[in-house]
C-alpha cells in the first residue's frame, strides 16, 4: 500500500527541477491561419453586400481579395507541386473557383476558396498543438541530476550526460532523472505519467523508477540502467511521432483517387475545347463549351456532398461536449469494430474516495469518531489517501480537533497529537507487524479483496479501525461499456498499468472480460496493434500521458477533458470535454449517421453531375441551366447534411447507441 505523504519540501541546499513554461504555438503564428481567416472576413463582408443588392464595384474586390487571400497559398502549393509531376485537388479547386468566377459564378468560386483555405488552416493548427505537447513531454524529465562519484562526492550533471551504472541521488521533490533501479533509501514515487496508477508507489531497494516521476519526501540513491536518450518518456515521444506521421490506408486511397481525378478532369476540360477547335469549329462556342463542362464538373457538389454532415455532426457533438478534431476524425470514428478503454481517469474517476469506515468492535468507536480521529492526523498531509479521508470527514460535516506533533514516514504513514492521543494511519503492512489473527488484518485483507486499499487507525498503539479507500467508477461506466458493446458486436478491452486483481474486480463490475492489467505505455500500443493485426478498427480511449502512445496508433483515439494530460489532448482524435463517457457511444453513432448522408450526398452529387456532364457533351446545356443544376445539387446536399445540426438528431443517435 502507499503511504501518506507530506507536500514535498526542498531541503537545504537541493535545487529543484524549475517547472517549464508551457509550449504552446499560437493560432495566428501559423501562415496558413492568418490566410484563411482574412478570406472568411472578406467572405463575410461581401456575402451580404451582394445579397442586398449591392453594386458589383462594392463587394466584386472584396470577392478578388478573398480569392487571393485564401487561394494563393494552396494555388502555389500545387504549382510546387506540378513540378513533382503531381496535380492535386487544392490546385483544381482553385482553378475551378476562377472559372467559376469568369463565368460570373463569383460567390461559388469564393466558398470553394474559404471553405480549403479553413481546412488547410485547421490541418496545420492541429499539428502545431500536438507537436507542442511531444516536446512539452520531454520536459517531464529534470535538465539535471546529481550523480555521486565512488567517493560520494556529488556532482550536478545535465541529464543527457548520464550514463547505465551511474549512481545519482534524488531528493526529495525532485524528478527521476533517467529510468534507474533504487540502491539505497525508501520512499514513495508519483509515476503517474508513466503507469497511470492514481496514488504514488512506495519504492525501496530493488525497485525501478522511470525518469520523469516524481520523488516524494524519502531520499533515494538509484543507479542508471538506460541511456536517456532510451527512457520510457523518450520512447512515449517517440512512439508518438512515428504514429502521427504514418498514413492510414484510407488516406493513401483518397490521395490516389485526388491525382486521377485532377488528371482526368484537366484533360477531358483540354479536350473539350482543343479538339473542337482542330475540327474547325468556331472559338466562341467551343469555349463557352468548355466552360460550362468546367462549371457542372466541378466538384463543389461532391465536396459539400462530404462536409456538411461531418461539420454539423462535429457542431453537435461540441453542443454535448464531444470535441472532434475534423471531419477526417468524425468520419473514422463509425468506423471503428473494437474499443480499448483505459482504467484510471477513464472507467473511474481518478480520485481516491472514502469507501469503507470500519471501527473494530473493541474501540468503543463509532464510524463518526473514528473518521474524525483519522481526518484530524491525516490533515497536515498532501497525500492523496490523506485528502481523500479528510474529504470524507468534510462531507460528514466533522469538526477535527487540533493536532500537534505531525509526522510522517515514507512508505509506512503518519502519526499525530490529537486530543492528547497518539494516532496513526498507515498501512496495515508497514505500520505493525502483520498479526493473521488479528481483527484489523482480517478486515484489511477483505477489504484489500473487495479492491480497495486498507488504511490501518491506531490509537495509543492500539488497532481502532480500519478504511477502505477506492477509486470510484464513473456512475455511466457500466451503461457505456453496454453500449460500446452494442455498436461493435464485441465486448471492450481494459488495458491498464494498474494492478491486476484491482483491474479484474472493476471489469466485472462494468461487464468486460478481456482484462490486461500492469502494462507499459509500449505494451498498450502492442495490444492495440495485435487487435488492428487481426483486422480490427480499434478506437482507444484513456486519459494520460501513459496512454498517448496507444492513442497515437489507435485507428481513432478519445481523451477524457478534465483530467486528461496535455499530450493526451493533443494527441487524441477528440476529447470528452466534460467526462461524460455516455458521449461516446452516441458519438460512434452519430459519425454512423453522418457517413450514411455522405453517401446519400455523393449519390446525388453523382447524379447531377454525370447527367449535366452528359448534356454538356451530347447536346447543347445552356450556361444559365448548367450553373443552375450545379447550384442545385449544391444546395440540396448542403440542406441534407444540415440535417444532423439539430438537437434531435444527437437524442436519436444517443437512442441508437
Amino acid at each position: 500500500m502507499s503511504s501518506t505523504l507530506t507536500r514535498p519540501v526542498t531541503p537545504p541546499g537541493a535545487v529543484r527541477d524549475p517547472v517549464a513554461p508551457r509550449r504552446r504555438t499560437r493560432i495566428f503564428a501559423l501562415p496558413q491561419a492568418r490566410w484563411a481567416a482574412a478570406a472568411l472576413v472578406l467572405f463575410l463582408i461581401a456575402l451580404p453586400l451582394q445579397l442586398l443588392g449591392a453594386p458589383a464595384w462594392a463587394w466584386g474586390p472584396l470577392y478578388a481579395l478573398t480569392y487571393i487571400t485564401g487561394g494563393w497559398e494552396p494555388g502555389w502549393a500545387g504549382l510546387q507541386a506540378l513540378k513533382d509531376r503531381a496535380l492535386d485537388v487544392d490546385l483544381l479547386m482553385v482553378v475551378a473557383a476562377l472559372g467559376a468566377a469568369a463565368l460570373g459564378q463569383v460567390l461559388d468560386g469564393a466558398l470553394l476558396i474559404v471553405i480549403f483555405a479553413t481546412s488547410g488552416a485547421l490541418e496545420a493548427i492541429a499539428t502545431a498543438r500536438t507537436a507542442d505537447s511531444v516536446r512539452g513531454l520531454l520536459d517531464l524529465a529534470p535538465a539535471t541530476a546529481t550523480r555521486l562519484s565512488g567517493g560520494g562526492a556529488e556532482e550536478t550533471v545535465p541529464t543527457e550526460q548520464l550514463a547505465v551504472g551511474d549512481v545519482i541521488l534524488v531528493r526529495p521533490g525532485e524528478r527521476v532523472g533517467a529510468d534507474s533501479r533504487v540502491r539505497e533509501g525508501a520512499s514513495e514515487v508519483d509515476q503517474a505519467t508513466i503507469t497511470g496508477e492514481p496514488l504514488p508507489v512506495a519504492k525501496a531497494a530493488g525497485d525501478e523508477v522511470f525518469a520523469g516521476t516524481l520523488n516524494g519526501t524519502g531520499a533515494l540513491t538509484v543507479r542508471v540502467e538506460r541511456d536517456p536518450s532510451d527512457s520510457v518518456i523518450a520512447r512515449i515521444v517517440q512512439m508518438v511521432e512515428e504514429a502521427s506521421e504514418t498514413k492510414a490506408p484510407t488516406q493513401l486511397f483518397i490521395e490516389k483517387v485526388e491525382q486521377r481525378y485532377s488528371l482526368g478532369m484537366v484533360a477531358a476540360t483540354l479536350a473539350l475545347f482543343a479538339v473542337p477547335l482542330l475540327l474547325g469549329a468556331a472559338l466562341q462556342p467551343t469555349l463557352l463549351r468548355a466552360m460550362t463542362f468546367m462549371i457542372v464538373a466541378s466538384p463543389c457538389a461532391v465536396v459539400l456532398a462530404t462536409m456538411p454532415p461531418l461539420l454539423s455532426a462535429i457542431a453537435n457533438a461540441g453542443r454535448h461536449g464531444v470535441l472532434i478534431k475534423s471531419a477526417v476524425v468524425m468520419e473514422r470514428l463509425g468506423q471503428v469494430d473494437a474499443v480499448a478503454l483505459d482504467k484510471t481517469g477513464t472507467l473511474t474517476e481518478g480520485t481516491p474516495r472514502v469507501t469503507d469506515v470500519c471501527p473494530l468492535n473493541h474501540s468503543g468507536l463509532t464510524e463518526e469518531a473514528l473518521l474524525t480521529l483519522a481526518a484530524a492526523a491525516e490533515h497536515p498531509s498532501e497525500h492523496p489517501l490523506a485528502r481523500a479521508v479528510a474529504d470524507a470527514a468534510r462531507k460528514r460535516g466533522l469538526e477535527l480537533p487540533a493536532v500537534q506533533d505531525f509526522a510522517s514516514t515514507p512508505g509506512t504513514g503518519v502519526t499525530a497529537t490529537v486530543d492528547g492521543r497518539t494516532v496513526a494511519v498507515g498501512s496495515p503492512d508497514r505500520l505493525r507487524e502483520p498479526h493473521p489473527d488479528h481483527p484489523a488484518t482480517a478486515l484489511a485483507t477483505r477489504l484489500e479483496e473487495a479492491g480497495r486499499t486498507a488504511v490501518l487507525v491506531e490509537v495509543d498503539g492500539s488497532a481502532v479501525g480500519v478504511l477502505g479507500i477506492a477509486d470510484r467508477l464513473r456512475e455511466d461506466a457500466t451503461a457505456t461499456v453496454a453500449a460500446l458493446t452494442t455498436l461493435t458486436g464485441t465486448a471492450p478491452v481494459l488495458l491498464t498499468g494498474d494492478n491486476p486483481r484491482a483491474a479484474r474486480l472493476l471489469a466485472a463490475e462494468v461487464g468486460i472480460t478481456d482484462v490486461r492489467a500492469g502494462l507499459l505505455p509500449q505494451d498498450k500500443v502492442t495490444a492495440v496493434k495485435e487487435m488492428e493485426g487481426a483486422g480490427r478498427k480499434v478506437l482507444v480511449v484513456g486519459d494520460g500521458v501513459n496512454d498517448a502512445p496507444a492513442l497515437a496508433a489507435a485507428h481513432t483515439a478519445v481523451a477524457m477533458g478534465r483530467a486528461g494530460s496535455d499530450l493526451a489532448l493533443e494527441t487524441a482524435d477528440s476529447v470528452v470535454v466534460r467526462d461524460e463517457l455516455a458521449t461516446i457511444p452516441t458519438a460512434v453513432s452519430l459519425s454512423r449517421r453522418a457517413r450514411r448522408l455522405v453517401v446519400q450526398n455523393l449519390v446525388i452529387a453523382g447524379v447531377f453531375i454525370t447527367g449535366l456532364v452528359v448534356w454538356d457533351l451530347v447536346g447543347t446545356l445552356p450556361l444559365p441551366l448548367g450553373v443552375a443544376g450545379h447550384e442545385g445539387s449544391t444546395v440540396i446536399v448542403g440542406l441534407n447534411g444540415l440535417r444532423l445540426l439539430r438537437d434531435a438528431a444527437w437524442r436519436s443517435a444517443r437512442d441508437h447507441a
